[in-house]
Protein backbone atom coordinates (compact mmCIF):
# COMPACT_ATOMS: atom_id res chain seq x y z
CA UNK A 1 0.00 0.00 0.00
CA UNK A 2 1.40 3.19 -1.03
CA UNK A 3 0.25 5.61 1.68
CA UNK A 4 -0.49 9.12 0.22
CA UNK A 5 -2.89 9.40 3.36
CA UNK A 6 0.03 10.76 5.70
CA UNK A 7 1.20 13.42 2.92
CA UNK A 8 -0.46 16.00 4.96
CA UNK A 9 -3.25 15.88 7.70
CA UNK A 10 -5.11 17.87 5.91
CA UNK A 11 -3.97 17.97 1.89
CA UNK A 12 -3.64 14.33 2.32
CA UNK A 13 -3.28 11.93 -0.84
CA UNK A 14 -4.24 12.92 -4.09
CA UNK A 15 -5.63 16.42 -2.86
CA UNK A 16 -2.02 17.09 -2.64
CA UNK A 17 -0.92 16.30 -5.66
CA UNK A 18 -3.91 17.65 -7.77
CA UNK A 19 -3.43 21.32 -6.02
CA UNK A 20 0.32 21.39 -6.62
CA UNK A 21 0.61 22.64 -10.36
CA UNK A 22 -3.06 24.50 -9.90
CA UNK A 23 -1.36 26.72 -7.03
CA UNK A 24 2.07 27.26 -8.92
CA UNK A 25 -0.10 27.79 -11.98
CA UNK A 26 -2.19 30.58 -9.72
CA UNK A 27 1.01 31.64 -8.60
CA UNK A 28 2.56 32.12 -12.07
CA UNK A 29 -0.35 34.49 -13.28
CA UNK A 30 -0.44 36.60 -10.48
CA UNK A 31 -3.54 35.96 -8.66
CA UNK A 32 -4.39 35.88 -4.69
CA UNK A 33 -7.85 34.23 -4.45
CA UNK A 34 -8.44 30.90 -4.80
CA UNK A 35 -11.91 29.99 -6.09
CA UNK A 36 -13.49 26.17 -5.55
CA UNK A 37 -16.56 24.67 -5.43
CA UNK A 38 -17.72 21.38 -3.37
CA UNK A 39 -20.31 19.56 -0.93
CA UNK A 40 -20.50 20.05 2.80
CA UNK A 41 -18.11 17.15 3.82
CA UNK A 42 -15.82 17.65 1.17
CA UNK A 43 -12.25 16.57 1.47
CA UNK A 44 -11.06 18.74 -1.49
CA UNK A 45 -12.57 22.09 -0.16
CA UNK A 46 -10.65 21.49 3.47
CA UNK A 47 -7.51 20.93 1.15
CA UNK A 48 -7.72 24.01 -0.94
CA UNK A 49 -8.20 25.96 2.58
CA UNK A 50 -5.42 24.62 4.23
CA UNK A 51 -3.40 25.07 1.25
CA UNK A 52 -4.42 29.15 0.74
CA UNK A 53 -3.62 29.97 3.88
CA UNK A 54 -0.36 27.93 3.90
CA UNK A 55 0.51 29.72 0.53
CA UNK A 56 -0.63 32.74 1.04
CA UNK A 57 -4.15 33.02 -0.79
CA UNK A 58 -7.35 33.96 -0.18
CA UNK A 59 -10.13 31.35 -0.48
CA UNK A 60 -13.48 30.97 -1.46
CA UNK A 61 -15.56 28.06 -1.92
CA UNK A 62 -19.16 27.79 -3.15
CA UNK A 63 -21.00 25.16 -1.06
CA UNK A 64 -23.68 22.46 -3.23
CA UNK A 65 -27.17 22.93 -0.88
CA UNK A 66 -28.24 24.00 2.09
CA UNK A 67 -26.31 26.08 4.59
CA UNK A 68 -25.08 24.18 7.26
CA UNK A 69 -22.26 23.60 9.47
CA UNK A 70 -19.79 20.66 10.50
CA UNK A 71 -16.53 20.36 11.13
CA UNK A 72 -14.81 19.95 7.83
CA UNK A 73 -16.69 23.53 7.41
CA UNK A 74 -15.61 24.99 10.95
CA UNK A 75 -11.86 23.69 10.12
CA UNK A 76 -12.26 25.49 6.50
CA UNK A 77 -13.25 28.58 8.48
CA UNK A 78 -10.28 28.50 11.23
CA UNK A 79 -8.03 27.98 7.48
CA UNK A 80 -9.85 31.26 6.46
CA UNK A 81 -12.08 30.62 3.55
CA UNK A 82 -15.17 32.35 2.92
CA UNK A 83 -18.14 30.04 2.30
CA UNK A 84 -21.09 30.69 -0.11
CA UNK A 85 -23.82 28.21 -0.25
CA UNK A 86 -26.01 28.00 -3.33
CA UNK A 87 -28.58 26.16 -4.77
CA UNK A 88 -28.25 23.01 -6.09
CA UNK A 89 -29.55 24.53 -9.31
CA UNK A 90 -27.20 27.23 -9.52
CA UNK A 91 -24.18 25.17 -8.51
CA UNK A 92 -24.88 23.50 -11.79
CA UNK A 93 -23.13 26.90 -13.55
CA UNK A 94 -19.59 26.98 -12.00
CA UNK A 95 -18.64 29.43 -14.66
CA UNK A 96 -21.09 31.69 -14.01
CA UNK A 97 -20.81 31.56 -9.76
CA UNK A 98 -17.14 32.52 -10.64
CA UNK A 99 -17.70 35.06 -12.94
CA UNK A 100 -20.40 36.82 -10.70
CA UNK A 101 -17.82 37.41 -8.11
CA UNK A 102 -16.28 40.60 -7.44
CA UNK A 103 -12.96 39.39 -7.04
CA UNK A 104 -12.93 37.34 -10.21
CA UNK A 105 -10.17 39.17 -12.41
CA UNK A 106 -7.84 38.27 -9.84
CA UNK A 107 -9.18 34.34 -8.64
CA UNK A 108 -8.28 31.57 -9.97
CA UNK A 109 -10.45 28.89 -10.65
CA UNK A 110 -9.73 25.16 -9.22
CA UNK A 111 -12.58 22.72 -10.09
CA UNK A 112 -14.63 20.44 -7.65
CA UNK A 113 -12.36 18.19 -6.87
CA UNK A 114 -9.36 19.21 -8.17
CA UNK A 115 -9.83 17.91 -11.33
CA UNK A 116 -8.23 18.68 -14.62
CA UNK A 117 -4.98 19.05 -16.48
CA UNK A 118 -3.08 20.72 -13.68
CA UNK A 119 -4.16 17.83 -11.54
CA UNK A 120 -3.76 15.01 -13.42
CA UNK A 121 -0.25 16.21 -13.71
CA UNK A 122 0.50 16.37 -10.17
CA UNK A 123 -0.83 13.11 -9.89
CA UNK A 124 1.15 11.59 -12.67
CA UNK A 125 4.46 12.00 -10.82
CA UNK A 126 2.87 9.56 -8.02
CA UNK A 127 4.36 6.39 -10.10
CA UNK A 128 7.54 8.02 -10.42
CA UNK A 129 8.46 7.86 -6.71
CA UNK A 130 7.89 3.89 -6.60
CA UNK A 131 10.97 1.87 -6.41
CA UNK A 132 9.96 -1.20 -7.72
CA UNK A 133 7.58 -2.99 -10.37
CA UNK A 134 4.13 -3.72 -9.88
CA UNK A 135 2.25 -5.98 -12.01
CA UNK A 136 -0.82 -4.00 -10.86
CA UNK A 137 -1.82 -1.20 -9.13
CA UNK A 138 -5.45 -0.18 -7.81
CA UNK A 139 -7.15 3.35 -7.32
CA UNK A 140 -10.43 4.88 -6.35
CA UNK A 141 -11.88 7.18 -8.50
CA UNK A 142 -14.09 9.97 -8.57
CA UNK A 143 -13.76 12.50 -11.02
CA UNK A 144 -10.64 10.34 -12.76
CA UNK A 145 -8.39 13.16 -12.05
CA UNK A 146 -6.01 11.27 -10.13
CA UNK A 147 -6.76 7.92 -12.33
CA UNK A 148 -5.71 10.02 -15.31
CA UNK A 149 -2.64 10.95 -14.07
CA UNK A 150 -1.28 7.43 -12.76
CA UNK A 151 -1.83 5.72 -16.44
CA UNK A 152 0.10 9.09 -17.76
CA UNK A 153 2.97 8.34 -15.38
CA UNK A 154 2.51 4.78 -15.71
CA UNK A 155 3.30 5.47 -19.59
CA UNK A 156 5.96 8.00 -19.10
CA UNK A 157 8.21 5.78 -16.46
CA UNK A 158 7.72 3.54 -18.96
CA UNK A 159 6.28 0.74 -16.75
CA UNK A 160 4.10 -2.31 -17.42
CA UNK A 161 2.04 -2.27 -14.31
CA UNK A 162 -1.72 -2.57 -15.61
CA UNK A 163 -3.94 0.17 -13.73
CA UNK A 164 -6.90 -0.87 -11.84
CA UNK A 165 -9.35 1.94 -11.73
CA UNK A 166 -12.48 1.89 -9.08
CA UNK A 167 -15.57 4.16 -9.94
CA UNK A 168 -16.57 4.62 -6.41
CA UNK A 169 -20.34 6.04 -8.48
CA UNK A 170 -23.48 4.43 -10.49
CA UNK A 171 -22.88 4.71 -13.96
CA UNK A 172 -18.86 5.10 -13.89
CA UNK A 173 -17.77 4.45 -17.30
CA UNK A 174 -17.80 8.27 -18.00
CA UNK A 175 -14.37 8.13 -16.35
CA UNK A 176 -12.69 5.90 -19.19
CA UNK A 177 -13.60 8.95 -21.44
CA UNK A 178 -12.90 11.75 -18.52
CA UNK A 179 -9.55 10.06 -18.58
CA UNK A 180 -8.52 10.11 -22.69
CA UNK A 181 -9.70 13.94 -22.65
CA UNK A 182 -6.71 14.58 -19.88
CA UNK A 183 -4.53 12.63 -22.22
CA UNK A 184 -4.16 9.20 -20.41
CA UNK A 185 -3.52 5.91 -22.76
CA UNK A 186 -5.81 3.19 -21.71
CA UNK A 187 -4.03 0.32 -22.74
CA UNK A 188 -3.01 -0.36 -19.49
CA UNK A 189 -5.71 0.39 -17.69
CA UNK A 190 -9.11 -1.68 -16.67
CA UNK A 191 -12.37 -0.19 -14.80
CA UNK A 192 -13.88 -2.57 -12.70
CA UNK A 193 -17.46 -1.34 -12.25
CA UNK A 194 -19.67 -2.67 -10.44
CA UNK A 195 -18.14 -1.67 -6.73
CA UNK A 196 -20.10 1.38 -6.34
CA UNK A 197 -22.86 0.40 -3.65
CA UNK A 198 -25.14 2.16 -5.13
CA UNK A 199 -23.75 5.03 -5.80
CA UNK A 200 -21.23 8.23 -4.89
CA UNK A 201 -21.36 8.22 -0.72
CA UNK A 202 -24.02 5.33 -0.40
CA UNK A 203 -23.11 2.31 1.48
CA UNK A 204 -24.16 -1.43 2.20
CA UNK A 205 -23.64 -3.33 5.27
CA UNK A 206 -20.63 -5.33 3.86
CA UNK A 207 -18.93 -2.50 2.91
CA UNK A 208 -19.13 -1.13 6.63
CA UNK A 209 -18.16 -4.54 7.52
CA UNK A 210 -15.50 -4.54 5.60
CA UNK A 211 -13.93 -1.43 6.27
CA UNK A 212 -14.11 -1.77 9.94
CA UNK A 213 -12.47 -5.28 9.85
CA UNK A 214 -9.34 -3.89 8.33
CA UNK A 215 -9.03 -0.95 10.18
CA UNK A 216 -8.96 -3.26 12.96
CA UNK A 217 -6.97 -5.59 11.58
CA UNK A 218 -4.46 -3.23 10.20
CA UNK A 219 -4.58 0.23 12.34
CA UNK A 220 -4.59 1.99 8.53
CA UNK A 221 -7.46 3.95 8.35
CA UNK A 222 -9.54 4.09 5.30
CA UNK A 223 -13.22 5.66 4.82
CA UNK A 224 -16.03 4.21 2.63
CA UNK A 225 -16.59 7.26 0.30
CA UNK A 226 -13.27 5.84 -1.64
CA UNK A 227 -10.45 3.85 -0.56
CA UNK A 228 -12.76 1.94 0.63
CA UNK A 229 -14.81 0.49 -2.06
CA UNK A 230 -11.14 0.40 -3.83
CA UNK A 231 -10.18 -1.59 -1.28
CA UNK A 232 -13.58 -4.06 -1.32
CA UNK A 233 -12.77 -4.53 -4.76
CA UNK A 234 -9.56 -5.79 -4.52
CA UNK A 235 -10.23 -8.13 -1.99
CA UNK A 236 -12.80 -9.17 -3.72
CA UNK A 237 -10.77 -10.08 -7.02
CA UNK A 238 -8.26 -12.18 -4.96
CA UNK A 239 -10.93 -13.96 -3.28
CA UNK A 240 -12.35 -14.87 -6.51
CA UNK A 241 -8.26 -15.62 -7.80
CA UNK A 242 -8.09 -13.06 -10.74
CA UNK A 243 -4.57 -12.77 -10.48
CA UNK A 244 -1.44 -14.98 -11.41
CA UNK A 245 0.35 -16.69 -8.34
CA UNK A 246 2.94 -14.34 -7.41
CA UNK A 247 1.47 -11.17 -8.81
CA UNK A 248 2.79 -7.95 -7.36
CA UNK A 249 -0.07 -5.54 -6.37
CA UNK A 250 -0.06 -2.13 -5.45
CA UNK A 251 -2.96 -0.40 -3.33
CA UNK A 252 -2.86 3.60 -4.04
CA UNK A 253 -4.24 5.03 -0.20
CA UNK A 254 -5.62 8.87 -1.90
CA UNK A 255 -6.25 9.99 1.87
CA UNK A 256 -9.57 11.74 2.14
CA UNK A 257 -10.32 10.74 5.25
CA UNK A 258 -11.85 14.05 6.84
CA UNK A 259 -14.54 12.63 4.63
CA UNK A 260 -15.05 9.89 7.27
CA UNK A 261 -16.91 12.58 10.16
CA UNK A 262 -19.83 12.37 7.48
CA UNK A 263 -19.93 8.86 7.96
CA UNK A 264 -19.71 7.81 11.27
CA UNK A 265 -23.51 6.52 11.49
CA UNK A 266 -22.69 3.83 9.63
CA UNK A 267 -20.32 2.74 12.26
CA UNK A 268 -22.19 3.22 15.40
CA UNK A 269 -24.39 -0.08 15.66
Amino acid sequence: MKRDDMIHPFISGNKWRKLKYNLLKAKELGKDTLITFGGAWSNHILAVACAAASAGFYAKAFIRGEEISNTVLDMCRLFGMELLFVSREDYKDKEKLFNGLQEADRSFMIDEGGSGTEGARGCSELVGELERQYDHIFVAAGTGTTAAGIAMGIAQEDKKSLLHVVPVLKGGGFIADEMLLLGANLQQSRLHLDYHFGGYAKVKPELIQFVQSFVRQTGIMIEPTYTGKALFALHDLLEKDMFEKGSQILFIHTGGLTGLLGQLKHFQD
